[in-house]
């Protein structure tokens, strides 16, 4: 679901995010046609980031509270 709010609106998925400067960045971008793509894919690779940085977060306090 945060993917194709990633694609369609990119402003609004740094926004829910909590990236405010951020989304306003990517609004001012994505205002013009040609800046639409590079703000889509921008919110897409920033959300996987995200994700990857949550997942290993959680692995390395798996790891701790084993150790």
């Amino acid at each position: 679901m945060m993917t194709l709010i990633a694609i369609f609106f990119p402003c609004v998925s740094f926004f829910l995010r909590g990236k405010i400067l951020t989304s306003i960045l990517c609004l001012i971008l994505q205002i013009t046609l040609i800046g639409w793509i590079p703000a889509a894919i921008w919110a897409v690779i920033s959300l996987q980031n995200a994700r990857a940085d949550k997942r290993n977060r959680k692995l390395i306090k798996a790891i701790k509270s084993k150790a």
